[in-house]
């Protein structure tokens, strides 16, 4: 199983998808052809043929899923499949009703590479819920593709001593998440990804690193090179419903 999770698909500084285009270029490998799920936004359209510009200089030929009369076939004979981010609980809802989570597991399990970045890297986990989103449409259930068997939460902020904010920290919100489920969740600050490849879980990216968060150990700091493969042999302790 080759996954590219990406926080974010756009750093300060860069454009779109350019702090990981090393890295996405090494996760396809040979591969040529892409299909690209752009249901996490509105427009579909122009979300494909921005990353079709993203990706043309790499050779990779971009296809958007929803141009297919059968999507779910498009995935099942796809070279690779890219998720994007936007709205999760969108984009989760769009693949149910088009038969991608099912179509996408298999694909993936059989070797196709799989790109996610923010909504698209929430999809990975085993559900939706350690997203940043608003529910703006309703999943008929937060079960995502389950393609690691932990949790991820993207665009991951530390608190901010000078902040006005009187709520919840998101720190304090994955605690939270923590005291009703068991299970790790891995938080990606900005320009930061994790790759697997097999049994291997690596993470890449910025400086800025990562906070593995999990109920027994708390939350410790993860430097980017740290090797997060022991992530890969937990079971996700939760009901999906």
């Amino acid at each position: 199983m080759k996954l590219l999770l990406l926080s974010n698909s756009t750093a300060p500084g860069h454009g779109y998808l350019e702090h990981a285009k090393d890295e996405i270029a090494d996760t396809l490998g040979d591969v040529r052809d892409l299909v690209f799920v752009p249901y996490a936004l509105a427009d579909h359209d122009a979300y494909t043929a921005k990353v079709r510009a993203a990706l043309s200089p790499l050779g990779v030929r971009v296809t958007g899923v929803h141009t297919h009369a059968d999507p779910a076939r498009a995935v099942r004979d796809a070279g690779a499949v890219f998720v994007g981010g936007g709205n999760s609980f969108r984009l989760l809802k769009n693949l149910h009703d088009h038969g991608l989570v099912t179509a996408t597991r298999e694909r993936v399990a059989a070797g196709a590479p799989y790109l996610g970045s923010s909504a698209g890297t929430n999809m990975a986990c085993p559900t939706l819920r350690t997203t940043n989103d608003m529910p703006i449409v309703q999943p008929p259930t937060f079960e995502a593709l389950g393609l690691v068997p932990f949790q991820i939460n993207p665009h991951y902020l530390d608190a901010s001593p000078d902040s006005s904010h009187m709520g919840e920290t998101r720190a304090e919100r994955l605690e939270q998440f923590l005291e009703e489920n068991d299970v790790p969740v891995a938080a990606l600050r900005e320009g930061t990804w994790l790759r697997r490849d097999g049994d291997s879980l690596t993470l890449g990216g910025a400086t800025t690193g990562a906070v593995v968060f999990d109920r027994a150990a708390g939350a410790r700091e993860a430097a980017v090179g740290s090797d997060l493969s022991a992530l890969l042999t937990r079971s996700a302790r939760f009901d999906v419903r």
